[in-house]
């Protein structure tokens, strides 16, 4: 037992327990990266365990009560090795006759029967996987698939085929079930290619508490909660309080975009790299170009670039304020311009070609767009008035 423990060990370098540890940490939220730290293995290696399983944790087998126990095994070969007879064993277990005379007879006879080899074989063939529904009908896969190929959601789909399908079950299928097949190609139902369709074109299922810009989110020191920020910032009466965030590029480039909540007035900040010290340096630098009485606080998510948020404050003496995790649109101003600057810096784009007078001019046009929120006013025109109303 112990030498089979240990060659599986060697296959796959982690046991029953590190396994299980690499799938709480997972569902915890933690990077393959960071994961593969604690056991000292390349990320790799975690991907290895989650992709078979696409990211989504395996139920925990249970053996039948029907089934031979591993110590009734064990009392088997032990007898086996006294040279008791089958019936008297399945006395001593109070099982059928029939029942250890086949155990033995299939797992090697009187004279080469163990406990553990047998023990692992009957639970492998227990296996009997449900089979997935849409691997079992071929009208609802393609139907799936030419939605997926169209760049529908599974919820759309799922939504989609409940209102076209209301009394028809088997034309019906849940998102979950869409998601499984996709990240779970031992299901047989939908193809892996199918997945570059989603709109995260990921290949594995990651926590809901994982987040999407790494390691790190949630863990900022000291930070102050929107829940704090004043009343005059949420009503967006009173000008001077900026909404932020970084944009993302290909080869890890960034541009740091800052909105104005009262008049929607846009400043692009070109950053070299999104570490703290920087993000903070081009920031602190950028916000010394307003006066003071249009910078006074400053709300951001929870990435890490922000984490020296007090040497920011310190130094522009403006209040710093962190959205909930996971919830955008507490910023909501700041995602809507950045939706508006894929226009001009689509993803996967290289960011850093584009120099800082590049980033003003693509501010500038986006200021002096009139905005229906605005009544068709821009938010040059209103930012402008603001300025012009500093005594």
């Amino acid at each position: 037992m112990d030498q089979e423990i240990g060659d599986q060990r060697s296959r796959y370098g982690f046991s029953t327990l590190e396994k299980a540890e690499v799938w709480d940490r997972w569902q915890r939220g933690e990077s393959l990266k960071a994961i593969g730290r604690v056991f000292g293995k390349p990320s790799s290696s975690i991907y290895g365990q989650l992709s078979p399983y696409g990211g989504i944790r395996p139920a925990p087998r249970r053996r039948s009560k029907l089934a031979l126990t591993l110590t009734e095994r064990e009392e088997i070969s032990r007898g086996l090795a006294a040279e008791q007879s089958a019936r008297s064993l399945a006395r001593l277990l109070g099982r059928a006759p029939s029942t250890v005379s086949r155990e033995i007879r299939r797992n090697g006879g009187y004279d080469r029967y163990r406990a553990a080899l047998p023990d692992e074989a009957a639970f492998i063939r227990a296996r009997r996987p449900k089979r997935c529904k849409l691997a079992g009908s071929p009208w609802l896969r393609q139907a799936v698939a030419r939605k997926l190929k169209r760049r529908w959601s599974p919820q759309q789909i799922a939504g989609w085929l409940k209102q076209m399908h209301p009394e028809d079950e088997a034309k019906r299928v849940s998102h979950e079930t869409i998601y499984r097949s996709l990240f779970i190609q031992a299901r047989g139902a939908l193809k892996k290619e199918l997945a570059r369709h989603l709109r995260s074109k990921r290949t594995l299922r990651r926590s809901r508490y994982a987040s999407a810009k790494g390691d790190g989110r949630g863990q900022i020191v000291d930070l102050i909660s929107i829940s704090e920020r004043p009343a005059e910032v949420e009503d967006r009466a009173v000008p001077g309080h900026w909404e932020g965030d970084l944009l993302a590029g290909s080869k890890n480039s960034h541009i740091a975009t800052l909105v104005e909540r009262h008049t929607r007035y846009v400043m692009l900040v070109k950053v070299p790299s999104k570490d703290t010290e920087t993000v903070v340096n081009a920031l602190i630098k950028h916000a010394k170009k307003l006066p003071t009485e249009l910078y006074k606080s400053l709300t951001w998510d929870r990435g890490k670039e922000l984490a020296d948020h007090k040497r920011f404050s310190l130094a522009t003496d403006i209040d710093v304020y962190f959205c909930d995790p996971q919830s955008p649109w507490q910023r909501g101003s700041n995602e809507n311009t950045n939706g508006l600057l894929r226009q001009y810096f689509p993803k996967g784009t290289d960011l850093s070609v584009h120099s800082q007078a590049h980033l003003n001019k693509v501010a500038r046009e986006l200021n002096e767009r009139p905005r229906q929120t605005l009544g068709f006013q821009t938010p040059a025109d209103r930012f402008n008035a603001c300025v012009a109303s500093i005594p």
